[in-house]
Formats: structure tokens, sequence, C-alpha cells
């Protein structure tokens, strides 16, 4: 058992790590020797987990789009309505790109033309955009001439832009660039207010600062 829970939080440093070396750097600059000296294990344990640097970028990918889902089904399930749903859902993503790594490396892999075979961050999110909009088109929330087409394509655009501007300057990923954006989108997007609440903003939020290269971790336990 104590081998067990080894290998797993040994699998975890190297995925953590791979995914901060893949933020930074991207996939084709990325390197194994970097990763593993990150994470604090040797290359051989890397190579016990993951046979490839490909592999690496699958599992961090995967674990970016597991934690995606999960925080895009949260906002579903919390908030009162569709609209409300994708302006929650928007902000929540932007915060976990600057607070989570592994969120943050899943988007730039998803974007990375050397990446053909990954997980397709954007694309599932794209999807998801959509799925918030058709529902908020069923529900009377979507003003009458607003195409829902149209609609994703602006919203989920917008939402990637602010991940991509973001890895340069964190201030893209702010809560206040954000309600700037719903603050001019919401007034043309939504139909008139009925006995649902109006979508609300979060609010203007500190502006974040993308951490820098994290310190060499001591080797797992």
């Amino acid at each position: 058992m104590v081998k067990q829970e080894r290998s797993v939080r040994t699998r975890r440093a190297l995925v953590l790590a791979a995914a901060e070396v893949f933020a930074a750097d991207g996939y084709a600059l990325a390197s194994l020797t970097a990763i593993s000296r990150r994470a604090g294990v040797s290359s051989g344990a890397l190579h016990f987990h993951f046979a490839s640097k490909d592999d690496l970028a699958r599992a961090v990918e995967e674990d970016a789009a597991r934690a995606v889902r999960e925080l895009a089904e949260r906002c579903a399930a919390a908030a009162g309505s569709p609209l409300q749903s994708l302006v929650d859902a928007s902000a929540a993503l932007l915060d976990a790109v600057v607070r989570d790594p592994v969120v943050r490396a899943g988007f730039r892999l998803s974007a990375d033309p050397s990446r053909k075979n990954g997980a397709e961050l954007l694309g599932w999110w794209h999807g998801r955009v959509r799925q918030f909009v058709l529902k908020a088109q069923r529900a009377g929330q979507l003003a009458r001439d607003v195409s829902p087409d149209a609609a994703t394509t602006v919203i989920a655009a917008a939402t990637a832009g602010f991940e991509a501007l973001g890895a340069a300057d964190g201030t893209w990923l702010s809560g206040e660039r954000l309600d700037q954006f719903w603050s001019l989108l919401l007034p043309p997007l939504a139909a008139p207010p009925g006995p649902a609440p109006a979508p609300t903003l979060a609010g203007p939020a500190p502006t974040p600062t993308l951490p820098g290269p994290a310190p060499t971790p001591s080797p797992p336990g």
C-alpha cells in the first residue's frame, strides 16, 4: 500500500511539473529532463510512469479537461439560469487558468500546432458554450434577433482569446477585463428581463499575476 501511494504521488508530481513546463515553454521546447528535475524524480521514475513526452502531454490534457468539465458543471448546477451559468463558467475558467497550471497547460497544449492528437480542450469549451447558449434560447433568455451560432462564436473566441493573451500579460485574465466583455455583450444578447433574474457580473477582481518558475520540489516520499 505504501509503495502504491508513493507511485500515485510521483505520478501526480510528474503531471504537475509537466504542466508547469508545458505552460511556460510550450510542447516543442519542453524537455523530459526539465520535467523530471522539476518534479524531483529521476528520469527512470519518469519513464516508469510515462513512455514519452507525448504520453505526459496527454495526461496533462486529460486532467485539464476533467477540471474544466467539473467547473462548468458546478456553474450550471449553481446558477439560476443558462446565461448566468455561462457568465459564471467563463469567470471560473479564467480563474482556473490563473491558479491551476494543469488547466493553463491544457489550453496551451490544445492550441499548440505541434500537438495534433490532444484532448482538444478548446473544441470542448466551444461545444459547452454552445450548450449554454442553446439552453438560454430555449429558456427565452436570448434576444430574438440573436443567432445562437453567432453568440457561441463570439463568446468562445473571446474567452479563448483572454486565455491566449493572458499567457503574456496576466491583466487579460482579471475579473475586470471579463466584466468589460460581458457588460458590452450582455445587453444585445439577453432578452428583456422577465420573471427570471437578469445575469449579473462577478464584479472587478484583483489583477492576477501568473506564477513564475516554481522552485524544484523535494523528491516525493
